[in-house]
């Protein structure tokens, strides 16, 4: 049980991933870092088959995903997108329940289980007091724990999150990073495109890391993020040691030393503002 990547050529726009190979194991949370246009986002698309291949194969749980049904697919794999839409005049449960759709027949009929499946997801997010409001009057962060539980009750071995902490406050970046850990501790393998470094070094256990396209390194965090390696990725003097609270790595920058003007060039730099 695992996501094999082989030799992936996919992308638009004008850019294109670099023939990556990796194996993101079952059971893991990985995240996906690397600097803005480096192929993340790219890769998770491909990977949940929204973008098409142009070369290579991906292999969900031993099957070729471009040989599979949209419909195995979405019982394997559930994703949530860096701008998800949110249809108009719709309740935070009605939401939940979309994450059913792919164990529905053609009418779309809800089972008992797919009410239990939703009943247990808005459970596990901890907003089944939220069920009944509007998805348009959540907070950031609310509206997040929405769709995380959207996924939550597809009930996919699988989930897939775009940058699931762009736009929102330190709180609430914490806390969906929170409930990500929660839904890796019972069973899920997450994928996760992440851009802050500390916050993938605290909650991965494995990093993948990318650069210009390309696979640039992978492994755990204590194993590979070190100075040299976000200075080539990332071109960025750091220094990399562990949080005092956690022990997970930090990663800060290094001040660029310029040496200070004297008074005298200050003065002769301000001549003719007067």
């Amino acid at each position: 049980m695992s996501i094999e990547l082989t030799d992936i050529r996919a992308g638009y726009g004008g850019f294109m991933l670099d023939q990556v190979t990796a194996t993101i194991k079952a059971g893991e949370l990985t995240a996906l870092i690397g600097p803005n246009g480096c192929g993340k986002s790219t890769l998770l698309k491909t990977i949940a088959r929204q973008l098409p291949l142009s070369a290579g194969t991906v292999r969900i749980s031993g099957r070729d995903t471009a040989r599979e049904p949209t419909k195995a697919i979405a019982r394997q794999v559930a994703v949530l997108p860096q701008h998800p839409v949110v249809p108009p005049g719709i309740s935070v449960g009605q939401l939940v329940g979309y994450g059913r759709a792919p164990h529905q027949n053609l009418f779309g009929v809800r089972s008992r289980t797919d009410q239990e499946k939703i009943e247990a997801a808005l459970e596990a997010v901890a907003i089944a007091d939220l069920r009944d409001r509007m998805v348009s009057e959540l907070s950031g962060g609310q509206r997040q724990r929405a769709f995380l539980a959207m996924c939550v009750a597809q009930d996919t071995p699988y989930v897939l999150l775009d940058e699931p902490t762009s736009f929102l406050d330190i709180k609430y970046q914490y806390e969906v990073l929170e409930l990500t850990e929660t839904l890796h501790a019972a069973g899920k393998t997450i994928v996760a495109v992440l851009h802050d470094i500390g916050h993938a070094a605290r909650f991965a256990t494995n990093l993948v890391v990318m650069k210009d396209g390309r696979l640039y390194a992978t492994g755990t965090p204590n194993q590979i993020l070190t100075p040299e390696l976000v200075e080539q990725v990332y071109g960025l003097r750091t220094r990399v040691y562990a949080d005092p609270v956690t022990g997970s790595k930090m990663v800060s920058p290094v001040p660029n030393m310029q040496p200070s003007l004297g008074h005298e060039t200050a003065r002769t730099m301000c001549v003719g503002l007067d």
